[in-house]
């Protein structure tokens, strides 16, 4: 039953007049969270379905929304929207600035989660002064950056010099929005790109990327007689950002279930009939399932493999993913792999490499190489996995990415690299960086960080199309991205918005 609550105070300020209480969580309406000029925006994005590549409706209806106000909007080549707004009055000397963020976001959902990402709003709850989607992403990352640039857009009080809000689309599976974004088309010689996900800190430097898709037919044959067909699954694993979370050590589900066939192999005459794990190339993937055979003789065999393998992996995970969970259910089927073609398959999934690589030499405490296999299909004939490759340094990525291809190349598996991208080369000395240093300390009587952070933001693309452009990143603390249970610390919502205004009315002078 729901009790109602006439107000949500949180260290004295009412942040949502309407919330109330269900089930020990506070349901709230977004849209009157604090600062309300940041969520109102953010309701709309969690009300627009937008994941990567399917982004039309959300930016037609933004290009909709902007030119009402009459706004300046560019479509470009790529679908990105770009949205200017004129200085305001004494301010149109001052330095232009770029504001960036990317409309889509990861899709995912917990196994037993009905939500269609296509049709359903993201329904947030607020938990402990946290925004959180419990059983699905929320989409923080990167609707958060977006609403800040919208509300700058929307917003009449604020004093600032000339701004560009560039909506970038499928960042999340490709970068194909920077990659696609036209040189010459930005003014701005300054950008903001607010996608990053620790309050406090200033991000200088990223990772590139690319992705190595590969692929495989084999032939199948009869089921044999007298065996038994059930379904390995691999449940129970926190999963997270590919790139942000691949040094903690969680669980591969991909990995873990490879090797668990691997180990069955090994005790009884094991047949592969499909596999299927993790839904996203830049998620770690959370489940894995994969349908087999084996001699129903050997059946209580199987189950108290499993449970071992269960203790094993729940001991190996302590303190980092102990939640793993293995379970065997009844399935059918008529068909399995050929053995030939099932012993290829296994033993190059088994030796891909995924994790980190190597740490960086040159930023300390910061992984330099990393691999993510992240998605993996065996079905129908077909084999697919995608393994990101992620690198600080573009050669390291590419020598990864050439590993990643001797490797399944040796198993008849074709490969093709896709949508490699740059990193971004960190500068100590970006003036742009020294104004966020100054204004934070200022704003907030504290020092702040900088970072350098393994994961692709689309500075690195947008820098190698604008090459003098002055870049930050920054942004409110966000837990969990790209993994059901995603989050947002709404107070630091309200000190990353409260920085980007003092930012913005404190642009030097165009020289």
């Amino acid at each position: 039953m729901q009790q109602s609550l006439p107000r949500f105070i949180d260290d004295g300020e009412v942040i949502c007049p309407s919330a109330r209480q269900d089930k020990g969580y506070i349901v709230v309406n977004i849209a009157e969270l604090q600062p309300q000029a940041v969520w109102e925006h953010f309701q709309t994005l969690c009300e627009i379905p937008r994941p990567s590549k399917h982004e039309q409706q959300l930016r037609d209806y933004l290009k909709g929304w902007a030119e009402l106000r009459g706004l300046q909007t560019v479509v470009d080549a790529a679908g990105n929207l770009i949205v200017r707004k004129p200085a305001t009055p004494g301010y149109e000397n001052r330095v232009g600035v770029v504001l960036q963020g990317h409309l889509d976001m990861v899709c995912q959902a917990n196994a037993g989660t009905e939500h269609d990402f296509f049709k359903d709003p993201v329904r947030p709850i607020l938990q402990d002064g946290w925004l959180v989607a419990e059983n699905t992403t929320l989409g923080a990352d990167n609707g958060i950056g977006v609403a800040m640039g919208l509300a700058v857009l929307a917003n009449e009080d604020i004093p600032h010099g000339p701004v560009e809000v560039l909506m970038t689309l499928d960042e999340e599976a490709g970068m194909g929005g920077a990659l696609g974004l036209e040189a010459g088309l930005l003014q701005g010689s300054m950008m903001i790109n607010i996608d990053t996900e620790e309050w406090g800190e200033f991000y200088m430097g990223c990772a590139g990327g690319v992705d190595v898709n590969v692929t495989r037919d084999y032939q199948t044959t009869e089921l044999p007689a007298a065996y038994a067909v059930s379904a390995l699954s691999v449940r129970g694993l926190k999963g997270g950002h590919s790139g942000a979370d691949i040094h903690l050590g969680r669980g591969n589900a991909n990995k873990i279930l490879v090797r668990l066939l691997r180990e069955l192999q090994a005790e009884t005459d094991l047949r592969l009939i499909s596999f299927s794990g993790g839904t996203a190339r830049n998620a770690l993937a959370r489940e894995a399932q994969a349908v087999v055979a084996y001699p129903q003789q050997d059946a209580a065999k199987v189950a108290a493999r499993l449970d071992a393998f269960q203790a094993l992996l729940r001991f190996e995970l302590a303190g980092v993913d102990e939640g793993v969970t293995m379970e065997l259910a009844a399935a059918s089927a008529s068909q399995v792999l050929a053995i030939e073609d099932q012993q290829a398959i296994l033993a190059a999934l088994h030796a891909a490499p995924h994790g980190v690589k190597r740490m960086s030499q040159r930023v300390s405490g910061v992984v330099e190489t990393s691999n993510n296999l992240g998605v993996v299909r065996v079905e129908g004939g077909k084999v697919f996995a995608n393994l990101m490759v992620r690198s600080l340094l573009d050669s390291g990525t590419w020598m990864l990415a050439r590993e990643v291809e001797s490797l399944f190349g040796l198993a008849g598996f074709a490969v093709e690299m896709e949508g490699g991208y740059p990193g971004w080369a960190p500068n100590p000395q970006s003036p742009l960086l020294a104004l966020f240093q100054q204004v934070y300390e200022r704003e907030f009587a504290a020092k702040s960080g900088v970072q350098v952070i393994h994961a692709g933001l689309e500075c690195g693309i947008i820098g190698s199309k604008y090459p003098d452009m002055d870049m930050v990143s920054f942004g409110p603390t966000i837990r969990g991205a790209h993994a059901p249970g995603e989050r947002v610390e709404v107070e630091s919502v309200g000190k990353a918005w409260q920085l980007l205004k003092a930012v913005l009315a404190a642009m030097p002078e165009r020289r």
